[in-house]
Parts: C-alpha cells; structure tokens; sequence
C-alpha cells in the first residue's frame, strides 16, 4: 500500500463525489460538517437511558408518549406514501433543487425544512435525507446507489426546469452573484467513495474527475472558473463541463437505454427497439467520453495512476491511450455492473468500439470471476483475439470499422497483453461498527423493538426498475402470506425505494401488486408491506432496520456486487438471522455468501418458502450461517478492494511498459560477449532446445514423426559441457520420454530442464550419475483426466488438431497449417481460446493449474512451476538436488557445488521472458531473446544464429 504514497490516482467516474450548490450554505462553508445531535426543544422527549431524542424525522407519538409502544401501526404511517405511487409529485421538478432547499434564504431568516414539507416539526433542524455523510469528520456512507446501480438522476426533467433559471436559482446567482458552495452528490458512485475514502490515509494523492450531476447551461465562465478552482483545492476534483443536451442524450438515452438493459440481461425485444441497431445517441457518448479525456489529459502528470469506473466511460481508455503524453500512462478500468454473455452483448451495434476501448486499459476489472469470463469470451468472439485466462492478448489491431454511421474509428490499439482480472467490492467495514454505536442508532433501534414488538420483519432495499426484481419479491410475499396464514398480521415488509424515474418505477411494475397485498391482508393495526423511499430514512433509521431485522431479501434479476447484503451481516452482529438472496447476484458467487438461503427470485413458491425457512430457523443453524457470511464481508472489504485493483493495475502496467521495442535492441555483439566467456573462471551457460537451438517443424507430419536430436548440435553440447569451467543447462518443454531421455544419454553432463520445470536432471560427474529430480512429486494428477475429456470435444471440432500428454503436462496443438491468418486458423484460435478459459474456470483454481498460451498451441501444467522456477532451482546452493520443492537431498547436482553458485558468467538464449528478467538481475549474465516481440533482454538473436553463435563459444580455447 506505501508504494501508492508516490503515485497520484486520477480517479475518472460520470459523477463527482461532491457537487457545486448554488447559494451560501449555512454557515458557510466548501463542505457540510457532520454535526452533533442538538437539544431538544422538548426536554422531555427523551429515551430510557437520558439521553436526548435525535433530530430526526420520524418522533415518536405525542399521544403514546416516548417510551410507550404504539398501540396502531397505522398512527406511525399517517403521514407516509403506503404505496409507491411512482415519485411523489410534492417533490420539485429538478432532483437536485433539494441541496438548494438546505441554503436558500426563507423570509424569515431561516433555512428551508429539507423535506420542503409543511408538516416537518417546528423546533427540528432539517437533515439531508440521502445517505451521503461530509467527509470531515468522515462517516460511513452507505452504499444505497448500489454500485451496480449507479442512481440514474431525472436529466430530462431537470433539463426541462434547468432553462428557467427563476425556476430553480435565484436570478442574481446565475447573473451576477456567485455564491456557492460544495454538498454530497446523491448521485455519486457511493461504494466507490466509501472504498476509496477507507484508505485516504495511505491514498495521500488523489484527483477526481467527473460531472457535478446538476444542469449547468446557465453557469456562466467566471462561475465555472470559481468552481474549478475551489473543487480543486478543497475537494481534489475537477469538474467536467458538458451541455445539458449532451449529457441527457448520453446518459439518459445511450447508457440506460441501451447499455443497462443490455449489461443486465435485459435487452429489448429487438423487432421494436431500434437503438440497438441505430443507436444516435452514441455521438453524444463518444462526445461525453472526448471530454473526460480532455480534461484527464491537461491534468496528467507524469507517475498517475488513471482508474477509470464504470459503463458511462467504456471509450475512455482508448481515448487517453491515442495522446502521446499518456501511452505508457497506467490505465485500469473497472466495470460496477455486471457483464451478459457474448450471446446478449453482440447485440450491440457498437460492440466493437466498446470492446476496444475498454481493451487499452492494462487491467480490466470486474466484481465476479462469470463476469471476466463473459468478457473474455465476448472479446474473443466478437473481435477474434485471444483470450486467455488471465487476459487478452491484442494484437496490433486498428481501431473499430462499425462505429458511428460505419465510419471507422480513428483509435488504435498496438500489441500488447491486458490483464483481466477479478476484484470483488466490500464495504469499510470498521467506519460502519463506528457508526452503528452511535446513540441515534441505538435510539431507533429500541424505538423499533417498540413499535413492531411481537411482529417479524423482513427489510429490503431496492430500486423499483425491472432489474432489482421488487415485484417478484411482493408476489412471493403474497404467496406466504397466503400459504401461511398464521403469519398474517405477525410479519411486515419494510421496502427501502432507491430513488429512480417515474418511468421506471412504471416499468418495474411494483404499485398494483402493493396494492393488491395491502388491500388484502391490512387491518386497523396491521399494514403488511410498508414503503418507503430512501428521502424518508435517515442512515441511523436504515442501519436500525437492518439491525432488527429478522431476515433481509435481496430478489434481483441481475445484480452486481450487493453490497447491502455486507451491511446486513454486519449489522446482525448481535441476532445473527438470515440472509435471503438470489442466485443471480455477484454476491452469491463468492464461497463465504453460500451460507445464505439461496432463491430464484422467478420462482415465486421457492421465494416463498424461503421466507418462511428465514423465519423458523433455529439459532444454531442461523448462527452457522451468520458466521460464514461474516467471515466474507470481514475479508472482502473496501480497503481490499481498492489495494488489489490499484496495486494489479500498477504492476501490469510495469509489465506493458518494461518491454523495450524489438527494434531497439541490439543484435549479440560476439565482439564484446566473447572477451567476458574466455575470461571467466566459471561459466552458467542456459539455453532453450525448441525454438532456439532446435528449430522444430510444425507441420502435423513434423509434429507427429519421431524425435530424433541433430548430431552436430549433441556435439556442440558436447565440446561446451567438457570444459570444466563450463556448467551447460537445456531448458525444455517437451517431455522426457521418447525426446529429452535421447539427449540425456548422448550427452549426459549437460543438465536438462523438462516439462517446463516439472522435471531436471542432472549433470553427471565422475563422482556422481545423472538423475532425474521430479519437481512437483507431491501434485495431485487428477486434474489431467476431465482436462483431456474437455481437450477430445475441442479437438472434435477443431479440423487438424490433436493433444500430447506428458507425465505432468498436456499439450494441445490447435493449428498445423499455414501461419496465414485464414478462415480457418481464425476458427482454431478461437476454439482454443474457449478451450483455454474452460478448463481454467473448471479446473484451474481447483487443482492449481496454469496455461502456457503458443500461437499454434497452449500448454497446461501445474502452477507455480516454470523454467524460471527450474533456473532458481539450479542457482540455489548445491543446485536443484536442495530445492525445497524437489524433496530430495543429494550430496552435489554438479560435482562441484560451486559453479551455479559463484558464477562469473551467466550467458541465457530463449524466449522466456520471466526468467531473461529474472536472470537481468544478475550483474554478470548476458541475456538474448529469440522471440521476436519486445523484450527486456540485453540482446536479440534469430533463432537460425544461435547454433553458431554456440559454436562460437565452443571455439574459444
């Protein structure tokens, strides 16, 4: 984590943390300090224990008095909407008018109620109802526009309201006075805050990027340069100016329109729906993601780490990567939502300029391992690159041919490897302990106890799209209670309504079938679904749900990480219930959340019988499962998630980056390596067999015939490895019998490597015989068997290809034709790329295997075993024969114990990249590649040259 104490992180999101407000806060001030509960106007409104009530909304009935239940639920929701009539109409047009509501001037002096209702409590200060706390002193902020779900602000109407400034600003803020200030923007990103701010003590730098979420056509250039500077020095932001046409066309239109439905598996019947097909609005997210890297550009300095988030900037990272200032710039993207199958992605008539763009980041991030690999097989499907389990290999590819109106992209993308990889989010989890034992907390907490005494309750938050699956989760509901008649009048529903548009609330489907329940099971003292919007409850009112919940139902269609569902195990610290939750949640794919009770949120009965299972279950049973789950949430937290992702991005751009150009290096001059050989006391000689001192022929009738190793190299070897300053090591993929068992006995005092690492033997002296040293002798082989099932169904659909298996690796040769990128070897790589990410997704994490990917074949093997981990083997004290790894103990490898050890000359010819850098840390090794591709080595060499230059140094007397 120190290592990010040098590197500023430029972190791009649509919307920034902290917003511009028009008008003087009060008091004024660039941010909203959190501020200690007031007394109360009524000194005796007080709990048991003393202490005075919090100022919040919701007080307790008059009538009742403080401390005694209520005797009707109904008394508590007079003044509340029982059903979720879409947005309450009392709400001003513009969502953002009520931050303007917390500082506009009354007549009277005082500030206006943030409700804006008439019936707020006289005597009461106001409190943003959002969940966004200030930053100073921190507060957690939850996660209530769930990430997956980043809050989708009412820009149309906004927009409609925006043009008449008297409607929503005073006239003289917009012409003359510029007063302003900074509040929380509800429609922020709120997991990714809450991750970032968990680790602001070790994340020292930081650079926002974003919009401020309101319309701002009327803010006039001295206002923009005010806000620039000060959101710049206050809040380490930088706005970014978009037309309001723009963005709505953007944001409203492209990314929720057709992005999310299409994220989320919910793609539009095709037939009517033409944005998948003519999708317009696509010029104004090219236009908005131009912007973005405009301003990342002029921000950028040398030694920032660019993190860009979310599906609002999927062109950005091609964007920044086309300026010459930002090349080699550290690029991460991470995606909050989830990600389709290739089959609902290629829907898409602008897949490929999605793809690409994302694709020049160095690390693509997402919240569950299906997710990485839908991407992975998209991008090999749609684009025909390789996709490997750890990534995808892009080839020097020009930018999209299909983008807008088919005119091809000006971006292009050059060869390079981009890590893919997974980073579950989690939430700060000892900022939420710190909140929950707040005396608010407790207060609405026993407040609670008091007025459901006696009655279960099951809480949910949601929005009421579609996706979040609310509906289903009423009629499961209504099934229970219908099944379970007992249960009426004894179990409510407390529904949590994210904010969202009228059309979606429309859409989702949910006020007929609230109705429909209420209508049917309500009595004077009894509601059984009780809504809620997040406006009415406080944060302290929501942990106190969460903590006195009897279960907590999550029923999404499909969802990313849900990170609610973390709030609710830790909140249950003290009851330990249930957890319901459906399978199609990023949540449930992690091991820890399989204690939940799973459900499909289709299945209405299954839903049903879940709540009653979360109702009845025993203590034991719930704690056993409380525990699991805890043990997840404690484990995958904020400060995790963001670490991981930054420290990854950082390192493959290292790797990206180290490489120098091919044409950079120079050729092995013989006249300045040969001196250092003859000169040298002890001498580490390391070269690759295939392809480097043997060329082999890939043809199928080549690859098939019998080995059978070239005289004159075996004597080559020969005449290098009888110089006794000399200790001569071949390293090898191929396996040992039938190929290298040949060379082992021509000539016995060279080493060999083989397999990759699986295998060494050693050199034979007069003292000792060469031996073979299995390297993996304690594996578990199991794994070969299904992987040659999988590898026989590819091979049947794959013309030519054909499998090896070796002792402790399997080889599968896709391509032996031509090397012309026809048809058909397009065909064969992508085969071999879903080949590759099945067996690593169903055997790779279980048996701890890796693949080898080759341009005409891949090789599967046990992981942490490589030629680098071989050449380690053979340079530690005494040589492999010491190597923990191997279980052996031999007196000597070499005979002397002593060359490997304190050689003077290290000289090291192949392709393997990992162990030329390894080796690069030697102050006397001289390295060439023979891979022709960039390289970290200090020469090149053509694979057809390294017999003779070997012949050069088998010369020299």
């Amino acid at each position: 984590m120190s290592s990010f104490r040098n590197h500023r992180i430029i972190i791009a999101s649509l919307f920034l943390p902290t917003t511009a407000v028009l008008g003087e806060s009060n008091p004024p001030t660039p941010d909203i300090p959190a501020k200690s509960p007031p007394a109360q106007s009524n000194p005796t409104a007080r709990i048991p224990n003393g202490t005075p009530i919090p100022p919040f909304r919701h007080q307790p009935s008059k009538s009742s008095g403080a401390n005694a239940p209520l005797k009707s639920i109904v008394e508590d929701l007079k003044s509340r909407a029982t059903t979720p009539l879409s947005t309450p109409q009392s709400e001003p047009v513009n969502p953002f008018a009520k931050f303007l509501s917390f500082a506009s001037p009354q007549p009277n002096g005082t500030p206006s109620s943030a409700s804006g209702s008439p019936s707020h409590p006289p005597g009461l200060p106001s409190l943003d109802r959002s969940f966004t706390f200030s930053s100073r002193p921190r507060k957690f902020q939850t996660t209530h526009q769930d990430v997956q779900h980043t809050a989708r602000l009412q820009r149309k109407q906004s927009r409609s309201s925006s043009r008449r400034p008297g409607d929503v600003y005073p006239a003289n803020a917009i012409e003359g006075n510029h007063a302003w200030h900074t509040a929380p923007n509800s429609h922020c990103n709120g997991g990714l805050k809450n991750a970032v701010d968990s680790i602001k003590d070790h994340l020292t730098h930081t650079l926002w990027v974003g919009t401020l979420g309101n319309s701002t056509d009327n803010f006039g250039p001295d206002l923009r340069t005010s806000i620039n500077l000060r959101m710049r020095q206050m809040c380490s932001s930088v706005p970014v100016w978009i037309p309001d046409a723009e963005f709505e066309s953007c944001y409203d239109e492209f990314c929720h329109q057709v992005l999310w439905p299409c994220l989320h598996y919910a793609v539009p019947d095709a037939p009517k729906t033409k944005l998948f097909y003519e999708s317009a609005s696509f010029k104004q997210y090219m236009a908005v993601n131009k912007r973005f890297a405009d301003v990342i550009i002029d921000n950028y300095r040398e030694g920032d780490i660019i993190w860009v988030n979310d599906y609002h900037l999927m062109l950005l990272p091609a964007l920044l990567r086309a300026n010459p200032k930002l090349i080699n710039a550290p690029v991460g993207f991470f995606l909050h939502v989830a990600f389709p199958s290739s089959e609902i992605f290629r829907c898409l008539s602008v897949r490929d300029s999605l793809l690409r763009g994302v694709l020049a980041a160095d690390l693509v991030g997402f919240q569950t391992a299906g997710y990485a690999r839908h991407f992975r097989q998209t991008v090999s499907r749609i684009l025909a690159l390789e996709a490997l389990p750890k990534g995808i290999q892009v080839e020097g590819i020009p930018g999209s041919t299909s983008g807008v109106n088919g005119a091809p992209s000006k971006l292009e993308l050059k060869g390079r490897f981009v890590d893919v990889g997974v980073f579950p989010m989690g939430i700060d989890v000892g900022a939420l302990r710190e909140k929950k034992r707040e005396p608010d907390v407790s207060y609405w907490v026993q407040l609670l106890r008091q007025r459901y005494a006696g009655m279960k309750m099951i809480v949910g938050r949601d929005k009421l799209d579609e996706i979040q699956g609310v509906r289903h989760k009423i009629e499961a509901f209504e099934r229970f209670l219908k099944k379970h008649p007992e249960y009426q009048g004894q179990v409510v529903l407390i529904q949590v309504a994210l904010q969202t548009t009228e059309s979606n609330e429309l859409a989702g489907g949910v006020a007929d079938v609230v109705a429909r329940v209420n209508a049917a099971y309500s009595t004077l003292t009894y509601q059984p679904v009780v809504f809620l919007h997040t406006q009415e409850v406080t944060f302290s009112q929501y942990l106190a749900l969460l903590t006195v919940a009897d279960a907590f139902l999550v029923t999404s269609l499909r969802e990313g990480m849900a990170l609610r569902t973390h709030e609710f195990v830790e909140c249950q610290e003290g009851r330990h219930r249930p957890l319901i939750l459906s399978e199609f949640t990023g949540s449930y794919s992690y091991s820890g959340f399989r204690s939940c009770i799973a459900i499909n949120p289709y299945d209405t009965r299954g839903t049903a019988n879940a709540i009653y299972q979360a109702l009845t279950m025993s203590d034991e049973d719930a704690v056993s499962r409380w525990e699991d789950l805890h043990n997840h949430v404690v484990t995958q937290t904020a400060q995790a998630f963001v670490t991981s992702f930054l420290t990854r991005c950082l390192r493959a751009n290292t790797e990206h980056t180290a490489q120098t150009d091919l044409s950079m290096v120079p050729v092995v001059d013989m006249a300045r390596v040969l001196p250092r050989y003859k000169h040298s006391s002890r001498r580490l000689l390391l070269f690759d067999f295939e392809g480097a001192v043997w060329i082999r022929d890939m043809s199928r009738a080549g690859l098939l015939a019998p080995f059978e190793p070239q005289k004159e190299v075996l004597e080559l070897f020969k005449r290098l490895a009888d110089d006794a300053r000399n200790e001569v090591w071949l390293l090898s993929g191929l396996p040992v019998k039938g190929v290298l068992d040949k060379i082992a006995s021509a000539v016995p005092s060279v080493g060999i490597v083989a397999e990759n690492g699986c295998f060494i033997k050693t050199r034979e002296t007069k003292k000792t015989p060469a031996k073979w040293i299995d390297m993996v002798p304690n594996l578990n082989f199991t794994w070969k068997s299904p992987c040659i099932e999988i590898l026989n169904y590819f091979t049947e659909r794959t013309p030519g290809s054909f499998l090896e298996e070796r002792e402790a690796s399997i080889v599968w040769r896709f391509w032996t034709g031509p090397i012309d990128d026809c048809s058909d070897r397009q065909w064969a790589r992508r085969q071999a790329a879903e080949a590759q990410n099945h067996i690593f997704d169903s055997l790779g994490e279980r048996y701890g295997l890796r693949i080898i990917p080759g341009s005409s074949s891949f090789l599967v093997l046990p992981n942490n075993i490589s030629r680098s981990t071989a050449v380690g083997a053979i340079l530690h004290p005494g040589g492999p024969a010491y190597s923990p790894r191997s279980g052996m103990a031999l007196a000597s490898v070499n005979g002397r114990g002593d060359v490997s050890d304190d050689a003077s000359f290290v000289f090291a010819v192949g392709g393997d990249e990992k162990l030329l850098r390894r080796l690069n840390e030697l102050d006397n090794a001289e390295t060439a590649s023979t891979s022709r591709k960039g390289t970290d080595a200090k020469w090149k060499l053509d694979p057809k040259d390294v017999v003779s230059v070997l012949a050069q140094f088998a010369n020299v007397n």
